[in-house]
């Protein structure tokens, strides 16, 4: 055989080799995958947007506590806090589908409302769905009692990108 018959099944073994390996999604192992180092939640615009390394990663739609208009003072308000924290634990066996737990409230926000004689309140998480409920319709309406809630779908995205000890900021 001749080099000229083995050279055109050679290429077109390697272009049918090059195609399949195109076609096929790469597995990027979980150790592989960007994480989230900042998440930055916007109020008014009902967004949570999660970025690893000054680059976007994904932008969410969002529902807040059914009190939305300013930063929560005391326990009960349903408002949903403003500033900086991170999340400083995870529970996957919330009354929730799956909930990252913002490390509200900070110093300020415990003197804040020591000077208004009440508690601050707590339990401010990033969370799916009550269990059991599964419905986009969620975002018709602020529901929480001062949380940021999305999808189940997508908080199980949040859940594999936000590890403990990655900061949240929350804008007006």
């Amino acid at each position: 055989m001749s080099k000229t018959t083995k050279t055109p099944f050679r290429s077109r073994r390697s272009c049918m080799l090059v195609l399949f390996l195109l076609a096929v999604p790469a597995q990027v192992p979980a150790a592989e995958r960007p994480q989230a180092d900042r998440i930055v939640i916007v109020k008014s615009a009902r967004t949570m947007t999660l970025f690893s390394g000054g680059r976007v990663l994904k932008t969410y739609k969002i529902a807040l506590g059914s009190v939305p208009i300013g930063p929560k003072r005391i326990e009960g308000d349903h408002k949903t806090p403003e500033g900086s924290y991170i999340i400083n634990s995870r529970n996957p066996q919330s009354q929730f589908h799956l909930a990252l737990h913002i490390s509200y409230p900070s110093v300020a926000d415990r003197e804040r409302a020591r000077k208004l004689g009440a508690r601050p309140g707590g339990a401010i998480m990033i969370h799916g769905l009550p269990n059991g409920y599964d419905d986009a319709r969620y975002r018709q309406t602020d529901w929480t009692d001062g949380c940021i809630a999305v999808t189940n779908a997508e908080i199980e995205e949040i859940w594999k990108l936000a590890p403990v000890g990655t900061r949240v900021e929350i804008r007006p």
